[in-house]
């Protein structure tokens, strides 16, 4: 019998795995799909000389983490790649704004935007150099986050502090315009802040799009050479070296709960996986609460707060596979390997608009990978293996473009919407229809169809909001992988720090675990027969 049992072999999941086996636990993973990974996964689909992600690609949140560092992935074989320049937003008059590996190059990049926005640019790197380190262990530990925020506000003392907060809770449209006199770091920031489900002018969105910038800036946007399935298999291989399961085609159905405490699951298949320690839950919020745990077992109020979970917007994606390079009028963007599609903030606010208002939209902002710029092996020279992703709302109430789309989702719809998605790559890189090769489609169905934390395919376990951030994450006055059942803990992108591939919502669940059993000490006579008995009953239990 595992001390642990860990439900779901996403990115979150094998990082919570990884740590309890560090702390000496026996741990098994069990995953519904046919492999594991989650939204971390990449094939051969579109065309069998090209490598294509499934969902993720870019991972600055990866290389800042410590968690991630700290599992020493190199040591599995795991190694990075980046493109010449970190991320790229042009527009049609043949402009770009460039975020490049070095401050210097992005400042001086901006400067030909408008003068003075250079050192602009500057200005806000020194705030990160001075916070950033001590941010980030803020954010990627349990709230509240005691050492690292001791550590921030002793850095960030008086007036400082406040405008630091000041600037985290600014909408990102505010942010811009006071930091910057023309367009190129204005759609910097408000590219990044997008790739959230926050608009323009959402608060909290100028915090974000900065984080984000800076991010790029200091650890660029790398990507596992190979393919996003490389990061996967790294993390299953230093598990499995260490004595962890993983258990693939094994869908959880059930987390057995005998007084007040987990004790297992239950499988669809029927069997009974019983948990000597602690069940952790890489699964959605609602999963959780809503199929997984018997009502009885919830409390009241949070089964009312569970009503108002919001999810981050759907998602819909296209892969390609390119017989040359994409052919931008912004020649620099050929070198980037993320590249931002808006005519500026206010094409950005358009779009952002259109969705909070159930449209699809016309003109989908795209955020496009540039994969083989990024990782040569990814399909041969001379070629591009290349995605976009845009958002769609949960609920289709009309279609701002021409196409009737309903938000059904059937072949003709997923048809539509990716030559609209095509028509907007257009826009700015004239004849790119005429280098595809092959392309996939993957509409909100087929997203959550592989992963079903994708919940329509949401991609960030929730909105990133600020009325569901911090304590409000995942519901209000939680903030923590504790749940209200003993030893069960919440592992996935729905903890705080929400979506990402950084590791620290399964990393705080196992923190939390071993924590907590460790503190609990040996357990008496008495509590040794009562786990007995429950194990006991995780077997033969089939009601």
């Amino acid at each position: 019998m595992p001390d642990a049992v860990v439900v779901g072999a996403g990115p979150n999941g094998l990082i919570a795995a990884n740590l309890l086996v560090d702390g000496g636990w026996t741990v098994e993973v069990l995953e519904a799909q046919p492999e594991p990974g989650g939204a971390v996964r990449s094939d051969r689909g579109v065309h069998p000389d090209y490598v294509s992600d499934l969902c993720s690609s870019f991972y600055p949140l990866a290389a800042a983490s410590p968690v991630v560092r700290a599992l020493r992935l190199e040591e599995e074989g795991l190694s990075w790649s980046h493109a010449p320049r970190v991320l790229a937003h042009p527009l049609r008059d043949g402009r770009c704004a460039l975020l490049e590996r070095h401050v210097a190059d992005t400042a001086r990049g901006l400067d030909g935007f408008a003068a003075g926005d250079g050192a602009a640019w500057r200005d806000l790197c020194t705030v990160w150099d001075r916070v950033g380190h001590d941010l980030i262990g803020a954010l990627f530990t349990p709230f509240p986050p005691v050492r690292a925020g001791a550590r921030l506000l002793a850095r960030l003392r008086g007036a400082s502090g406040l405008r630091l907060a000041r600037t985290m809770l600014l909408p990102v449209r505010r942010l811009g315009e006071e930091e910057f006199r023309g367009e190129g770091g204005r759609l910097l920031l408000a590219g990044n802040a997008l790739h959230a489900d926050l608009s323009p002018e959402a608060a909290g969105s100028g915090g974000f799009g900065w984080l984000m910038s800076m991010l790029g800036q200091s650890y660029g946007f790398p990507v596992p050479v190979g393919g996003a399935g490389a990061l996967t298999d790294a993390l299953v291989r230093r598990l499995e070296r260490r004595g962890g399961v993983v258990r693939c085609n094994e869908r959880v159905v059930e987390i057995v709960v005998r007084a007040g405490r987990a004790v297992g699951v239950r499988t669809a298949g029927g069997e009974a996986v019983p948990a000597g320690r602690a069940v952790l839950a890489d699964v959605s919020v609602p999963a959780l609460y809503g199929d997984l745990l018997d009502a009885r077992h919830v409390p009241g109020r949070v089964l009312a707060d569970l009503r108002r979970f919001q999810w981050d917007f759907a998602t819909f994606k296209v892969d390609w596979a390119l017989d040359g390079t994409v052919p931008w009028t912004a020649e620099k963007a050929a070198t980037a390997g993320t590249v931002h599609l808006a005519e500026g903030v206010d094409d950005l606010t358009r779009f952002a608009a259109q969705l909070f208002t159930g449209q699809v939209p016309d003109r989908p902002f795209a955020l496009f990978g540039q994969m083989t710029t990024a990782d040569a092996s990814r399909s041969p020279a001379g070629t591009e293996s290349a995605w976009a992703y845009t958002h769609v709302p949960h609920r289709v109430r009309g279609d701002a473009g021409d196409d009737g789309l309903t938000g059904e989702w059937g072949q003709a719809e997923q048809e539509a919407m990716a030559d609209r998605v095509e028509h907007q790559v257009e826009r700015y890189a004239p004849g790119f229809r005429s280098r595809i090769r092959a392309r996939r489609l993957l509409a909100p169905p087929a997203l959550e169809a592989m992963n079903a934390n994708l919940h329509g395919g949401a991609i960030n376990g929730g909105t990133t909001a600020v009325h569901q951030q911090l304590v409000f994450r995942p519901l209000p006055g939680t903030g923590r992988p504790e749940t209200p059942v003993k030893g069960l803990y919440l592992a996935s992108a729905g903890a705080h720090p929400g979506g990402g591939v950084h590791g620290a919502p399964g990393a705080n669940a196992a923190h939390a675990a071993l924590r907590t059993w460790s503190a609990s000490g040996l357990l008496s006579r008495t509590q040794r027969a009562l786990a007995r008995r429950d194990r006991r009953g995780v077997r033969t239990d089939r009601s």
